[in-house]
């Protein structure tokens, strides 16, 4: 009977069993049959990343709409994050296979990893910011070498050490690029810009096998032309950490590139244009759509006052002049050792700026392409003297002062003031003046640049008042233009003071003659002629004429002369006065240096079609005998269209270039002579030699 039961209860057990497996059974049929595609549907994940579209960005032409900086269509190599494996060793397999494709064709990629490429391992210099950051990044100690650091980085990023070192270190430079440039779904990754398209063919023809990896035609910036005012061109570049904390919020990415300096920085918000967007919709980590949802929109083109001619010919005419005083005859050779400049040219009316040369200069392209030949080059040519180089004036600086003196009463146009070639106003400390000009007026005192004129005038008046005329002109005031410039300085005992130096009584006349420690630039010096020409109007200098749409096809913006102040005129007659000496200074010309026989073009400006105004000086450099040569001036004189300035370093006779440069400006098929060059032997000779 017990045995009945127990095998009675094993039945029940049994089917109870049998019984929960067909309800499984059931239930699976329903979950794989009835419902299997509704769970299919629940198994599987969806997503959505959004890819930033890069805006071509805006072109820089000249005034009359030439190309300076364009755009032209190219082939860049990009990586993908969705279609990138993110297996370590499959993605270095890769990036090797982009490299020796480009390698065999000659092609750079982008690796600013501040890294030599090959052993001894080093940091690169003028990097060491950059090597700083790697470090941190890396999660070294401050004094870990470059070859530490490349060690760690083939651990971290899954180098295989049977690689070349070669290889390793390729690679260990574009995935640290990779991890600066932010690459990810939303950023895709620029291996290489501007490619042939032999190497496009090839690169296609291997994409099987290099997953991740596309060609896409995107907007290239091309320097037009590289010679034209580089340093106002300025160039781009890519964003910096510092950059992208200061501008993260209007929308930059780590893989962005800005402007670094010129118009390129200084227009950067008109320039950039507006990125589009990119939507990828993954579905299990794989790409099933991919659509443009918002289109981006190209940057506004910059139209520039420069005109590209002009501005050639205004840098020709600087570079000759220097040239040919390298190479001159005269007995004495004044000036032989000039080595550096600048001119300066703007419109009277407006401000706008027509022209600015600096010497010595580079191409943009050089720049771009071989930095370090330019940086080397003597006389540091990166240097823009035109806004930034600081000089003495000199006697340019004499206007100044005699505006501060008839405005404010010291003087007025019939005042004389006897010289004698020597200043005799203190015992101990007695100035001369370059000739014995007798009983003068301020007329005179200016055409003939009479120093004991100034000096008197200077020590009546007092450094406070000069500096205050000198910053009404421009000088050691804000630049204003749009690229910038150095402020400068008017030296006082404020000045001296804070340049660690002592003021004494008697400097008060070399501050009338613009020496001391006064340092303005050409730029500020030709805004000081433009004021005179509009009696005390000063302009605000400019270099962006308006602004259009990309491709020029609609004006957005014209950029309108702006009155930074006027100087009163409190006499009625004191910029008459001023120019009226300027005039015969210009006169003046004619009788200085016959022994300048050997000039390789005529310089006089009394038989210009109408009378210029000039003021030249010669500013001491280190002594009385190493000095520079200075011009300011405006013509027509009577009703002034533009006003210049110009300063050779350790050079002499810059006012020879004044003609040329009215010349240039008023015959757009004026040829700029070239310079007289003559060897030893053709002086020997008396033969002269191009």
């Amino acid at each position: 009977m017990r045995k009945f039961f127990e095998r009675l209860r094993a039945a029940f057990f049994f089917i109870i069993i049998l019984a929960a497996m067909g309800l499984c059974a059931v239930d699976l049929m329903k979950i794989q049959v009835v419902d299997g595609a509704e769970y299919l549907e629940k198994a599987k994940t969806t997503r959505q990343a959004s890819q930033i579209i890069t805006s071509p960005r805006g072109e820089i032409v000249d005034v009359n709409g030439n190309e300076i900086i364009s755009n032209k269509t190219g082939f860049n190599v990009v990586i993908e994050k969705a279609f990138f494996p993110s297996d370590k060793a499959e993605m270095n397999r890769i990036i090797l296979g982009i490299t020796k494709i480009l390698d065999e064709d000659g092609v750079a990629w982008i690796d600013t990893l501040p890294i030599s490429r090959t052993r001894p391992y080093s940091y690169l210099e003028a990097r060491d910011g950059d090597a700083i950051k790697l470090r941190t990044n890396i999660g070294l100690q401050h004094y870990a070498t470059a070859e530490d650091c490349l060690t760690e980085m083939y651990k971290l990023y899954g180098i295989d050490e049977s690689l070349s070192e070669d290889e390793k270190r390729t690679i260990a430079g574009i995935r640290y690029e990779m991890f600066i440039r932010s690459f990810s779904l939303s950023n895709r990754y620029t291996f290489a810009e501007d490619i042939p398209m032999d190497t496009v063919v090839r690169l296609k023809e291997a994409a099987y096998t290099l997953d991740g990896m596309d060609i896409v035609e995107e907007a290239i910036r091309i320097c037009e032309a590289g010679d034209v005012a580089p340093h106002l061109i300025g160039t781009t570049g890519a964003i910096s950490a510092e950059e992208y904390e200061e501008n993260r919020e209007k929308g930059y990415a780590l893989n962005d590139v800005i402007g670094k300096s010129g118009i390129e920085k200084a227009m950067e918000s008109e320039l950039r244009g507006t990125k589009g967007t990119r939507t990828l919709e993954l579905l299990n980590g794989a790409v099933v759509s991919d659509m443009v949802t918002e289109e981006a929109v190209p940057g506004h083109t910059i139209k520039l006052t420069l005109d590209m001619d002009y501005q050639r010919k205004v840098q020709e005419i600087l570079e000759n002049h220097i040239l040919w005083l390298n190479n001159q005859t005269s007995y004495n050779k004044k000036g032989e050792n000039a080595n550096a400049g600048a001119i300066v040219v703007l419109d009277v009316k407006t401000g706008a700026l027509l022209a600015a040369a600096t010497a010595p200069t580079y191409d943009l392209n050089d720049y771009l392409t071989d930095y370090a030949s330019v940086i080397s080059r003597e006389n540091t040519p990166l240097v823009n003297r035109a806004t930034n180089g600081l000089y003495r004036p000199g006697s340019t600086f004499k206007t100044v002062t005699a505006t501060a003196a008839l405005n404010e009463g010291y003087i007025n146009r019939n005042s004389i003031i006897s010289c004698g070639h020597k200043y005799t106003y203190w015992d101990d400390y007695q100035p001369l003046c370059t000739g014995w000009h007798g009983g003068i007026n301020v007329i005179t005192a200016i055409e003939k640049s009479c120093n004991i004129f100034f000096y008197e005038v200077g020590r009546l008046m007092g450094p406070y008042t000069i500096e205050s005329y000198a910053n009404q002109y421009g000088l050691g005031d804000e630049c204003y233009l749009e690229t910038g410039g150095s402020k400068g300085k008017i030296a006082t005992p404020d000045t001296m003071q804070d340049a660690n130096l002592e003021w004494q009584a008697g400097l008060v006349v070399q501050v009338a003659i613009g020496q001391s420690e006064t340092g303005v630039t050409p730029l500020q010096m030709a805004v000081q002629a433009s004021t005179i020409a509009n009696k005390g109007v000063r302009y605000q200098p400019h270099l962006v004429d308006s602004i259009y749409t990309y491709n020029m096809e609609e004006i957005v913006s014209v950029n309108e002369s702006q009155v930074t102040l006027t100087i009163p005129d409190k006499t009625g007659e004191t910029f008459d006065l001023v120019t009226q000496g300027m005039k015969q200074a210009a006169a003046f010309v004619q009788y200085s240096y016959p022994t300048q026989r050997d000039y390789y073009t005529p310089y006089l400006l009394t038989d210009l079609p109408e009378a210029a105004a000039i003021k030249t000086g010669t500013p001491q450099v280190t002594s009385a005998e190493d000095t520079s040569s200075a011009f300011i001036g405006f013509y027509p004189a009577d009703h002034p269209e533009i006003a210049f300035s110009g300063m050779v370093e350790h050079g002499e006779y810059s006012k020879f270039m004044i003609r040329q440069i009215i010349e240039a400006y008023y015959n757009k098929n004026y040829v700029v002579p070239k310079p007289i060059v003559k060897t030893d032997e053709a002086v020997m000779a008396g033969l002269a030699v191009n």
